[in-house]
């Protein structure tokens, strides 16, 4: 029984991680396309995004009640839970992030539109590894080298992300705008760089897991 429970758990992260993925890849392809001038598609976008967070909270709220019924060694219970919520705010703020871009209609400089883009790509693609990562150590496919060094790859990314962020805040802030003009567009680069930073939580979190689980 205690075994059949932590393949049931195991399962329902997979398809969470699935639905985490799907969102946060819907995300950005709808900000590519607002980026790209087609708001109706961005808009739609937005909410097959919307869907696919909706779908990952019903799976996470099953995650838990599977755990609280006795799946998995008290040691490391609440540190996958606290791992699964963690990776619950990547699919959040990519949620908020496109809803941004729709609500507030940032106004991107041609100039600054392929940096923009290449801060989105790279801050959500973080996603990726994250995902491997999870999967990689729920599963046991993988020793537990081979998931810290996923892991630490998606810090990688989140440095990278680092690196365009300051680069992008110095051609804003050069730029022939307004002074509000500005601010508003180094408030959307903030909701861009929230999903690598949120994954970059989620995959220390796991890092603690794994630690834990071989202790």
């Amino acid at each position: 029984m205690f075994f059949k429970k932590e393949k049931e758990v195991i399962d329902l992260i997979s398809r969470y991680l699935g639905e985490v993925e799907t969102c946060v890849l819907t995300a950005l392809k709808g900000i590519e396309a607002y980026l790209d001038g087609d708001v109706d598609s961005a808009r739609g976008l937005s909410q097959k995004a919307s869907d696919s967070e909706t779908k990952a909270d019903s799976s996470r709220h099953g995650i838990r009640d599977k755990l609280y019924s006795g799946a998995y060694l008290p040691l490391i219970r609440e540190d996958i839970y606290t791992m699964v919520e963690s990776v619950d705010k990547v699919a959040n703020a990519a949620e908020a992030c496109i809803k941004f871009f729709l609500n507030q209609r940032p106004d991107i400089p041609e100039v600054l539109r392929a940096h923009f883009l290449s801060a989105v790509r790279e801050s959500f693609g973080a996603v990726g590894p994250l995902h491997e990562a999870v999967k990689c150590f729920l599963k046991g496919d993988c020793t537990t080298d081979t998931v810290r060094k996923l892991a630490r790859s998606v810090g990688a990314i989140e440095s990278d992300v680092d690196k365009i962020e300051w680069e992008l805040t110095k051609e804003i802030f050069t730029a022939s705008l307004e002074h509000s003009r500005m601010l508003h567009l180094r408030l959307c680069l903030d909701n861009i760089v929230e999903i690598s930073d949120r994954a970059e939580d989620a995959a220390d979190r796991l890092e603690l897991v794994t630690l834990k689980s071989v202790s």
